[in-house]
């Protein structure tokens, strides 16, 4: 069938499908089809919809989630829509779960909060100072609106007031506090001793019948790895850098010199007055702001008081750099008629009516060509070496999709086919530690059916197409190759049953009314006293704390004795001679403070599941 598909994908058919797919996707749109149905909601939660561009803008933050954490390796599975919508859908409900919850209680977050968070936000800043285009420009590569950002901010505000709400209420009380230290700062008395593996290493033999006998019975356990041969091209940028011509190069440098970067730079600050439906109210204000500057004002503290623009206002109007054309029209009319430090009369914008700043101003001056030729050459062979790499790569595609090997695709464009050996389904260095390659690489349709992976991005950039030259399956390795990892294997295995079976020994012999020091001594075993170990103890084996203390305590004038085996393979005998209790009023201040958290994490964490559990219970939840 795959092959059929091949064949015909070039044909005059296929060709029309995809122009009838095309014409669909212009007239109803491709969300239609990525978050399912033309409707105006995918789910209402008592009655409030939820949009398909909310599932949409849930499934992105997700995916944009998940790639700043994994990086550029993710697997693509993980950042398929379809397993992403059920996970965004049922955060999207909860959200509006709590958010109806916080309205019903009457809590909200003022314009003004919201304005100061976002302006102390690092990522909006330069310098430390808020920048309105880096505010736009970051919220626009996240693709949201300052408006719906925003909102979202506002939403999160009040939510976050809701569960801190929650969490407020809910402590551990005296009697809890005593009970858990009882419990948790309990001390034990302890004594051991060691029973090392390597005593008995040195004395057993393992049988050439027995190695026999356990390569039958584990042969799966010592099978070769699955392994692939793989010819590959690899393409990037770097590969196509071609020598620029001087022509081309003063062009860039004329381009260059005409760039804003060269030209006068003003910084500007405004006070803004929006329009409101009381034109009087705006006009009054901007009398009275008028009227303190003409007095003496700092003009950037009025700004803090009076100015509408929530981004600018907390950093005194501040709105950085402009050579002319950052600003609306109007306003970079009257920045260029500006003496530095004078204000501006009113300049009316669609945004409403500013007062104008001009702060600091600086002459910009070109360089020579030959300061920057180095720069400007890099970056003109950097763009051709990019047109280059993509149409390249766009004609790969076409040459490797029905070629039987890379080999016709190579030569027609002067690539080189490389070869790379043994890579398994867990390789992890170079090229092929790439999760995409790998799953490429190991898919059905280069192993199984021998044709040419597609062409892959694996980074920004860095472009592959693979074809299996040889696939090796697992296999049993022969008994000569795993002789001896079998032996040391027997060897261990016996050597930790002699060490368990001596602890049992000992343990019987201290309750039976032994003695630890003299067993020890006459058995050549180190021997330790350890008193008041608690669970937090460092000088005492880990296997013997968690086994100590999960021991019931002994009564009065006994003693409980156990062993632990480490995970190198010695045992520890021990007893527990003595149990003191824990008390919260003889913990450190430190130790206090832990268990406090701790409880109140775990309250906190109850309280909130239940509450949720509690809006999702009495909900009216439709998922369309």
């Amino acid at each position: 069938m795959l092959q059929n598909i091949r064949s015909n994908a070039q044909g005059t058919a296929a060709k029309v499908i995809v122009g009838l797919i095309v014409i669909s996707f212009s007239l109803f749109g491709i969300e239609s089809i990525l978050v399912g149905g033309s409707g105006s909601s995918v789910a209402e939660v008592n009655g409030e919809e939820i949009t398909p561009q909310e599932l949409q803008q849930a499934v992105n933050t997700q995916k944009r989630r998940l790639i700043s954490i994994m990086g550029d390796n993710i697997d693509p599975m993980l950042l398929d829509d379809q397993r992403l919508s059920a996970q965004a859908m049922e955060s999207l409900v909860n959200r509006k779960l709590l958010m109806q919850s916080a309205q019903e209680l009457d809590l909200t977050i003022s314009e003004g909060q919201v304005g100061s968070l976002i302006a102390g936000m690092e990522q909006f800043q330069i310098d430390g100072k808020f920048s309105p285009e880096v505010y736009k420009s970051v919220l626009s590569s996240a693709g949201y609106t300052p408006g719906y950002f925003k909102q979202i901010l506002r939403d999160d505000l009040v939510i976050s007031q809701l569960q801190n709400g929650l969490v407020a209420s809910e402590f551990a009380t005296p009697a809890e506090l005593t009970t858990n230290a009882r419990i948790s700062a309990e001390q034990r008395d302890l004594r051991y001793l060691t029973i090392p593996l390597q005593n008995y290493l040195d004395g057993i033999s393992v049988s050439d019948a027995e190695i026999e006998q356990y390569y039958a019975a584990n042969a799966d356990d010592f099978k070769t790895v699955e392994t692939l041969d793989l010819d590959y091209i690899a393409l990037e940028a770097a590969d196509f850098i071609e020598p620029v011509e001087e022509s081309a190069l003063l062009e860039a440098y004329n381009l260059e010199i005409q760039n804003g970067q060269y030209q006068t730079q003003s910084r500007v600050s405004h006070i803004l007055f929006e329009e409101g439906s009381d034109k009087g109210a705006i006009e009054e204000r901007l009398a009275s702001a008028q009227e303190q500057l003409d007095a003496g004002s700092d003009f950037a503290e009025i700004a803090r008081a009076m100015s509408d623009d929530v981004g600018s206002a907390d950093t005194g109007g501040d709105l950085g750099y402009s050579s002319g054309d950052v600003f609306p029209p109007e306003m970079e009319e009257a920045i260029a008629n500006l003496d530095l430090n004078q204000v501006s009369e009113p300049v009316e914008t669609d945004a409403g009516t500013h007062l104008i700043l001009v702060t600091e101003r600086t002459e910009g001056k070109a360089p020579e060509l030959d300061e920057i030729r180095d720069r400007l050459s890099e970056t003109l062979q950097l763009e051709a070496a990019r047109v280059a790499l993509l149409r390249t790569v766009e004609e790969l595609k076409d040459l490797s999709f029905n070629a039987d090997d890379l080999s016709a695709p190579a030569k027609e464009l002067g690539l080189e086919v490389e070869r790379a050996n043994d890579i398994s389904r867990s390789h992890t260095e170079g090229l092929f530690a790439t999760p995409v390659v790998l799953a490429a690489a190991f898919s059905d349709d280069v192993i199984e059916a021998g044709h040419n992976s597609e062409v892959i991005e694996y980074e920004a950039g860095k472009f592959v197409v693979l074809h299996a030259h040889q696939h090796r399956l697992p296999q049993v390795k022969p008994l000569s190759d795993v002789r001896e990892q079998i032996a040391a294997q027997l060897t261990e295995d016996a050597a930790r049953k002699a060490v368990a079976a001596e602890a049992l020994q000992l343990v019987q012999a201290l309750r039976e009314g032994g003695d630890i020091e003299q067993l020890a001594n006459e058995n050549g075993y180190e021997w330790q006293v350890e008193l008041g170990a608690d669970r937090r103890s460092a000088s005492v084996p880990q296997a013997i704390i968690q086994r100590a203390f999960a021991l019931q305590a002994p009564n009065s004038g006994e003693k409980v004795v156990d062993y632990a085996m480490s995970v190198l393979g010695d045992a520890q005998v021990f007893e527990i001679v003595r149990v003191t209790p824990g008390s919260f009023e003889s913990m450190d201040i430190a130790a206090r403070q832990r268990l406090q958290q701790q409880l109140g994490g775990e309250y906190s964490n109850l309280i909130d599941t239940e509450f949720r559990d509690a809006l999702r219970s009495n909900a009216d939840i439709t998922v369309l």
